[in-house]
């Protein structure tokens, strides 16, 4: 049986073959429809290629007007490609939209784009843009508007660009800009990108959240006072720390008007970092829906009348990691490969799930590749063996080197982190702990020697390497550089057949895992809460909030 593009083109034969392959599991499945759809299938087709119906939504009628009060920590506006945090992202997606969106189910669904072709090479993507889309200053949405924003995605030079990353496949190394050729506007509606070599990941990364589309006129310094965007709100308020306000733009014509922007008014309110706040003001009738909610806070507030729980399982995570450029009393000691292994071997993950998470979650090994990731390969955990610890620190001449771990100051990083801090101090290492808060610690976050940063979900494992692993990238806050590993990733993104990128994924995993390069205990599950009748606020698996969805029934 042929399967079909969007578009009515036959899908590669890399793709159909590979339908027959899945079995029962549930993973296996979400690891085929995350790759059917990136090479152009619906979300229907990928179903039905593995005879399954498209999941059903929930029938509810939204109601137009109202108001919803969102918890989530408010930050500043900046360019979009060096957005570090959702919550940037989550304000402005009242006006940018991305081309593409990454849904709960793995299925990836057209936005600014109408649909897209990938050749069965992974060569050659074709990208038709959705028509009749306006911008809110009345130009007309054009497939030049795609291919300039590709093209400032490929500017490597941009200090904090992480879609550089992303679209490195893209980028001249001479130049560090899109390759002469390489981004082509075939007509006003269609664009069409010409790579070097195989790439499979640019529609996920399209997906991401620093990935918002900007007119030409867009100023990144001037967001907020000239916020240029094809989405159906604008920002009324935007006050760092306390409270971020979009309202519907009743003077701009939205394209997807049939199916959403039904709110009048969206406020983010920022409570701090501490869960019990949030409490406090789900209590006090403050707010509508929360962020995100973690530990012993997920079952009180699900106790409370009128709230409902929302859980979605990731491969959102934590790292714990040594910088390895990091330079310390005149020694680099985690240059040193024996001091890294050393600390990955003094702490055991499942008690880091447990103490630092209420074990919500599942056990991971230490390589940022996860179950729910198409070409995940299970290498067996990492050793826990704290007297062999020791002996590699002294082999290393460093077992008297004092470790300091920096974390935030919110609960389930600080507690995990506290977890790797006891556990190298019961091995004999000598630790101090620093706690700082979070306007403190996210100034210099790549920076730390040894600190814990959070990791969202993303739908590809060679995605989370590209953007943080890979040597020189703009997020690689471990300060690692290898050739090898670097070769093998290149491969993997190359490669569509999901069984032979996994014999590469297991070959970069275990590279990872025996370089010591970071603690990665475990995958989170998620959860946060909406008030009963609230529809479109439960959590995403990448942490992305759409006020457009967002409705009263």
């Amino acid at each position: 049986m042929t399967f079909f593009t969007r578009t009515g083109k036959p899908l590669p034969s890399v793709i159909t073959d590979q339908a027959q392959s899945v079995g029962d599991d549930a993973v296996n499945r979400r690891e085929f429809l995350a790759l059917a759809c990136s090479f152009g299938a619906t979300a229907a087709t990928a179903y039905g290629m593995l005879g399954m119906a498209a999941p059903a939504q929930a029938a509810t009628q939204p109601k137009m007007g109202g108001t919803v009060r969102i918890q989530m920590a408010v930050r500043g506006m900046k360019d979009p490609r060096t957005f570090d945090w959702n919550e940037i992202s989550n304000f402005a997606k009242g006006w940018l939209e991305n081309l593409v969106s990454y849904e709960n189910d793995g299925t990836f669904l057209p936005v600014l784009l109408d649909s897209w072709e990938i050749s069965e090479d992974a060569k050659t993507y074709t990208l038709n843009v959705r028509q009749g889309v306006k911008w809110n200053n009345g130009d007309d949405f054009t497939a030049g508007d795609v291919a300039r924003n590709i093209a400032g995605w490929c500017e490597k030079d941009v200090e904090g660009n992480s879609m550089a990353g992303r679209f490195a496949v893209l980028i001249d190394p001479d130049t560090n800009k899109a390759l002469d050729g390489g981004i082509e506007v075939v007509d006003g509606h269609t664009v069409r990108l010409h790579l070097p070599k195989p790439d499979i990941s640019l529609i996920a990364g399209m997906a991401d959240y620093p990935a918002a589309i900007v007119h030409s006129s867009h100023n990144s310094d001037d967001m907020i006072g000239n916020p240029l965007g094809t989405g159906p709100y604008l920002p009324e308020l935007l006050e760092v720390g306390v409270m971020g306000v979009l309202v519907k733009n009743e003077n701009h014509t939205w394209w997807n008007a049939d199916n959403g922007a039904w709110l009048d008014r969206v406020e983010y309110i920022d409570y701090g970092t501490d869960p019990a706040s949030y409490l406090a003001a789900a209590e006090s009738e403050e707010i509508d829906m929360m962020y995100t909610i973690e530990g012993e806070f997920i079952d009180i507030i699900s106790s409370l009348d009128g709230w409902v729980e929302n859980e979605v399982v990731t491969m959102a995570t934590i790292v714990v990691r040594p910088n390895q450029l990091a330079e310390v009393g005149g020694v680099k000691p985690y240059a040193d490969k024996r001091m890294r292994q050393a600390i990955n071997m003094a702490v055991d993950n499942s008690v880091l799930l447990e103490l630092g998470y209420d074990g919500r979650g599942v056990v991971a090994q230490n390589h940022h590749v996860g179950p729910a990731h198409p070409e995940y390969a299970d290498i067996g955990d990492p050793t826990f063996d704290p007297a062999a610890a020791m002996a590699l620190a002294k082999d290393a001449g460093l077992e008297d080197f004092e470790h300091e771990i920096i974390s935030i100051d919110d609960a389930w990083r600080k507690n995990t982190t506290d977890a790797v801090a006891a556990q190298l101090r019961d091995a004999g290492f000598k630790v101090k702990r620093t706690v700082l808060p979070g306007a403190t610690f996210w100034n210099d976050w790549v920076k730390y020697p040894f600190s814990s940063t959070n990791w969202n979900h993303r739908p590809l494992g060679v995605q989370i390497w590209a953007l943080a692993y890979r040597s020189g990238e703009a997020w690689n806050e471990f300060g690692w550089a290898n050739a090898e590993f670097d070769a093998v990733l290149e491969e993997a993104l190359a490669t569509a057949d999901l069984e032979k990128r996994r014999a590469l994924m297991a070959k970069g995993e275990k590279i990872v895992q025996d370089e010591g390069v970071t603690i990665q205990p475990y995958w989170r599950s998620l959860f946060n809460h909406t008030r009963e009748g609230l529809g479109g606020g439960a959590h995403h698996i990448s942490f992305e909030i759409r006020p457009a969805q967002l409705h009263w029934t």
